[in-house]
């Protein structure tokens, strides 16, 4: 790398030297969440926010050096599906930890600046899991201390981000009718939001929100409507029962 550009990541020093330091101590707010932007140098949500803008405040990188950039690490994945080529997790960063998933469903705690594990803990799905588009997962949601994965057979976990336990493990909808949980929850405040996949085999669809300490189901919205619920009307016979209306993306939220 040449002078010019270390002078541009001269910048990162003080904060290479934090994140080296870093423990297994995540403590994220709900307030932190909220405020995700004044900390650029985390990434806290899949999206990087509630705004789903998926945008970087950090300037060190810019269109005149990004040629120069090298590979720091790499960290080799160990996946136990070996004929899978899917990977479309997007991290979290907390305070120098990076928190990723490898198919199908084991969650991974790495060391941000030289990509050493911490832990690994695994999740060994159902064989009735069929999602349509790959054995794979897109991420993770944190509050406190604890992390959140929708499973591909249809489970949503919790698991302590110091250590990799497991925290609690709720079974929420079937595999074999084809439910399965791929995108990254949502949390907004004391719950953790998720809707299923499985639009190709029929499921109807639905958000639910899950007690972030316990696991319990709080409240479930079908998307699509059932008897006596407004629209009913525009769905003919038992239509409605395989509707679809499966949820891909990690929605967004507006605190005002």
């Amino acid at each position: 790398m040449n002078a010019r550009v270390k002078g541009v990541f001269r910048g990162l020093t003080p904060l290479l030297l934090l994140a080296a330091a870093a423990s297994l101590d995540a403590q994220v707010s709900f307030d932190r969440l909220v405020r995700a932007a004044q900390e650029p140098h985390n990434w806290l949500s899949y999206s990087g926010g509630y705004f789903s803008q998926r945008h970087s405040e950090l300037t060190q990188v810019t269109p005149d050096n990004v040629r120069n950039l090298e590979s720091a690490w790499i960290y080799q994945l160990n996946s136990r599906e070996p004929t899978s080529t899917r990977f479309e997790v997007t991290p979290l960063v907390v305070d120098g930890i990076m928190y990723i998933v490898q198919p199908p469903n084991d969650i991974i705690a790495l060391d941000a600046v030289t990509g050493r594990p911490f832990w690994t803990y695994s999740y060994n799905p159902s064989p009735q899991a069929r999602p349509c588009c790959g054995r794979v997962n897109r991420g993770l949601s944190i509050l406190g201390d604890r992390l959140f994965m929708g499973t591909i057979d249809g489970h949503m976990v919790a698991v302590d981000a110091k250590t990799g336990k497991l925290l609690w493990d709720k079974m929420v909808v079937r595999p074999e009718a084809g439910y399965a949980f791929a995108s990254a929850p949502l949390v907004v405040k004391d719950k953790v939001i998720m809707g299923p996949a499985g639009g190709e085999y029929g499921i109807r669809g639905f958000l639910a929100a899950f007690d972030v300490a316990t696991g319990n189901e709080m409240w479930r919205f079908n998307l699509v409507p059932g008897p006596g619920e407004p629209g009913f009307d525009t769905w003919q016979g038992d239509a409605w029962k395989t509707g679809g209306a499966s949820i891909w993306l990690t929605g967004s939220y507006d605190p005002e």
